[in-house]
């Protein structure tokens, strides 16, 4: 089945717009500013009307729920499957260790390694390493530690390493305190009670990528460049928050330097790393082929969660973070934002979210995108200049 060549959360802020729309305010016309075509938002209503109820038809939970349990079925086809096997290596007295062949003979036969791992409760770090390079009987040894170890924290975050060990003991996997301790703290188990804070409370994080947009003038000054040739080479990113009577919104947007559209954004009413994984992904599937571009952030936790760094590596982009607390690292976002702020939220005060949710997008696709223009891009919106450049680039190919 071909996906669907706009985000989910996209779809559902046009027909936000779309039912909210003014008397006068065509269906047509809300199709031209979100630049979408008036039949693909008739049939987005149709479709948001049959998810409502007020249509016959299955809706998309409905269908995402039958699609669930056929998921669900497989899944545990596949880990009774495991168990079985598991099972007659057991009865044949074999060795704990024999449990990673056990996993490539399985995997060989089309199942997960992932479901694997979790019937068995092994680590998929271990094996792979271990399928890569066979490790030696002590290796395998320590491997089944830290598994008994992290299971051991993971059911109380609070243990210390002393406890974990004993916890460990009790499992099966004898070691020494001076062991566990060493396992722990190279995986950074530690317990919640454990670390002292500092005395602010927070402690800036490591940058996770180098900084890509600095450049040193002739005068040895490092400062930050964001410019692009071309589409899809440089993006900016990061968070903004806003208040309403229920409480904050948060917007994570990216921007394409390029032609300064913005290009995927998330909102929710909470700040998580997953905000940041939306508006990733919903970026990549408006743009498509994205593999090398860069893409520029601070050093916010929800930039530096794995999350966000596997959405990264998953679509082949490259990282780039700035300084704490210097939005000079990130000015230009910030420009953006600061437009935002005074275009649309401190022009009245907002009292449900989801209001305030159709007036930002709205904002972004009928007034930034396509009847703001800009200086910098010759007086030319964002659409009307990635249009005209896109247009020059295959008339010269």
């Amino acid at each position: 089945m071909e996906a669907e060549p706009y985000p989910s959360e996209f779809r559902d802020d046009v027909v936000r717009v779309a039912r909210s729309r003014e008397p006068g305010v065509t269906i047509e016309q809300i199709a031209k500013d979100f630049g979408v075509h008036t039949m693909t938002l008739q049939k987005w209503l149709q479709r948001a009307a049959v998810d409502d109820g007020t249509k016959p038809g299955q809706s998309r939970a409905e269908s995402g729920e039958n699609r669930e349990l056929r998921k669900r079925v497989r899944l545990l086809e596949q880990e009774n499957e495991v168990l079985r096997r598991a099972a007659a290596y057991l009865s044949q007295a074999n060795l704990p260790k024999r449990f990673y062949p056990l996993v490539t003979e399985l995997a060989a036969s089309g199942i997960p390694v992932t479901a694997m791992c979790r019937v068995l409760k092994l680590s998929r770090q271990p094996y792979y390493r271990w399928l890569a390079n066979p490790i030696t009987t002590s290796e395998i040894v320590e491997a089944y530690r830290a598994n008994a170890l992290f299971d051991a924290h993971k059911d109380d975050p609070e243990f210390g390493h002393r406890l974990l060990a004993d916890e460990a003991r009790d499992a099966g996997e004898a070691m020494a305190d001076r062991t566990a301790w060493r396992i722990t703290s190279g995986n950074q188990w530690w317990s919640v009670f454990g670390k002292k804070r500092g005395k602010s409370g927070k402690k800036p994080g490591a940058a996770v990528h180098d900084d890509l947009c600095t450049v040193t003038d002739e005068n040895g000054r490092v400062r930050h460049e964001f410019t692009a040739s071309g589409p899809n080479e440089l993006w900016l990113t990061d968070i903004t928050e806003h208040k309403t009577a229920e409480g904050k919104l948060y917007l994570c947007a990216i921007k394409d330097v390029f032609g300064n559209k913005i290009v995927g954004y998330s909102i929710d009413s909470r700040m998580k790393s997953s905000l940041a994984v939306r508006a990733l992904k919903n970026a990549v599937q408006m743009r498509g082929e994205v593999a090398g571009c860069v893409i520029h952030s601070d050093r916010g936790s929800q930039f530096r969660r794995r999350k966000f760094l596997r959405a990264l590596a998953c679509h082949r982009l490259v990282g780039s973070m700035g300084r704490v607390a210097s939005c000079g690292d990130n000015a230009a976002m910030e420009s953006f934002f600061a437009l935002l702020q005074k275009n649309v939220l401190d022009r009245r005060s907002w009292t449900p979210r989801e209001q305030l949710r159709i007036a930002i997008v709205t904002w972004i696709e009928r007034t930034y995108h396509r009847r703001r223009r800009q200086a910098a891009l010759g007086r030319l919106t964002p659409v009307e200049f990635e249009v005209i450049m896109n247009t020059t680039v295959a008339l010269a190919a």
